[in-house]
């Protein structure tokens, strides 16, 4: 499978087949949007970040339904992070293991 990166936003990328590919990416919080505090922590720079689990997903992800626990209080970071946006289809492609 071939992924086209175009700065264009991918309309066929949708809340339904998402698969929350970037909620693998570590994300730092850069303002008070209302986190909660146990899901944030320090990483090596000691720079507040969303916790994650072991495995590298980020633990407000709900993993049944690939939605988030917190999204009226989500990160700025993931507010602006646009799906289906090119950096979208990057981090999909990594995470799925498509290649061109």
């Amino acid at each position: 499978m071939t992924i086209e990166y175009s700065v264009l936003p991918d309309p066929t990328i949708t809340c339904q087949n998402c698969q929350a590919c970037c909620c693998r990416l570590e994300v730092r919080l850069l303002t008070d949007t209302g986190v909660p505090q146990y899901f944030i922590t320090e990483n090596a720079h000691h720079v507040e970040v969303m916790k994650r689990h072991a495995d590298g997903w980020c633990a407000a992800l709900d993993r049944n339904t690939l939605m988030c626990t917190i999204y009226a209080y989500r990160p700025l970071v993931c507010r602006e992070f646009e799906m289906g946006s090119y950096e979208c289809k990057i981090e999909r492609a990594e995470v799925l293991g498509i290649t061109d």
